[in-house]
C-alpha cells in the first residue's frame, strides 16, 4: 500500500511542477489558454499540497506495516521457544 502511495505522491508533484511551470512561460498568458497565471499557481500549490499529504500517508503507512511485521516476527518467536 505504502508503494502506491509513493507513486501517486509523485505523480500528483509531476503535475504541480507543470502547473508551476505553466504560470512562469508565455502559455498561461496568451489569449484564449485555460485560466490566468494565479489560477495555475494556484492548482500547483494545491497538488504540491496534496502530494505532500499523500507522501505522509504512504511513510506512515510503511511505518505501520513495519510493526506489524515486526511483532508478527516476535510472536512467533515466543510460540517457539
Amino acid at each position: 500500500m505504502g508503494r502506491n502511495l509513493y507513486i501517486l505522491a509523485g505523480t500528483l508533484l509531476v503535475l504541480a511542477l507543470i502547473s508551476c511551470g505553466l504560470a512562469y512561460t508565455n502559455i498561461a498568458q496568451q489569449p484564449g489558454s485555460p485560466g490566468d497565471v494565479s489560477l495555475w499557481r494556484t492548482t500547483g500549490l494545491a497538488l504540491f499540497v496534496v502530494s505532500l499529504v499523500v507522501a505522509l500517508a504512504g511513510i506512515l503507512s510503511s511505518l505501520f506495516e513495519q510493526v506489524e511485521r515486526r511483532a508478527e516476527e516476535e510472536r512467533r518467536h515466543r510460540r517457539g521457544r
